[in-house]
């Protein structure tokens, strides 16, 4: 029995994704490619910092494409500087995070192998940091942890502050 048609298209997401001043907007996601992959653009603005802790996640890999501008990515303690035409692969279980620490907007294509995470991902962490900009607040770092975990990121936290 032949396998049931699925409609193909060109960037099956016409969305750009808000999360705080950032922009993500997804090329492919797991619905199109069986669960192997998703690929999305991440925009970060000249001298913006990911509001989300470091992170690692044990059921897939990111691989990260550099297009414009230059992002610092930070894996397992080590600053690593992403330009354009260059690549990294950050392995499962590695705990990471980027900044943008110069002048340029950044624009970097994100491969996620296999698609474990999607843009309710990013639809969600959006909605809270929205929220909180416009009730003048910062966002709920719980509320962000627990949209983490439950999309298979796992949030690395500081240690608690000492009693006094």
């Amino acid at each position: 029995m032949p396998a049931p048609a699925i409609a193909r298209h060109v960037n099956p997401a016409d969305e750009t994704i808000r999360v705080g001043p950032l922009g993500v907007h997804f090329l492919v996601t797991g619905a199109e490619s069986n669960g192997s992959l998703a690929a999305f653009e991440l925009l970060v603005p000249a001298r913006e910092r990911l509001l989300a802790p470091p992170h690692s996640h044990d059921h897939y890999e990111e691989t990260i494409y550099g297009i414009e501008g230059v992002l610092t990515w930070t894996v397992d303690g080590t600053p690593i500087d992403v330009g354009p035409g260059q690549a990294l692969c950050i392995p499962r279980g590695a705990v990471h995070r980027f900044d943008n620490n110069g002048s340029r907007d950044v624009k970097a294509l994100c491969v996620i192998s296999p698609a474990a995470i999607g843009p309710e991902y990013f639809r969600e962490t959006g909605a809270v940091i929205s929220a909180a900009a416009m009730a003048g607040t910062a966002p709920d770092k719980a509320t962000l942890v627990e949209i983490m975990r439950r999309h298979g990121l796992t949030p690395v936290l500081p240690p608690p502050a000492p009693a006094a």
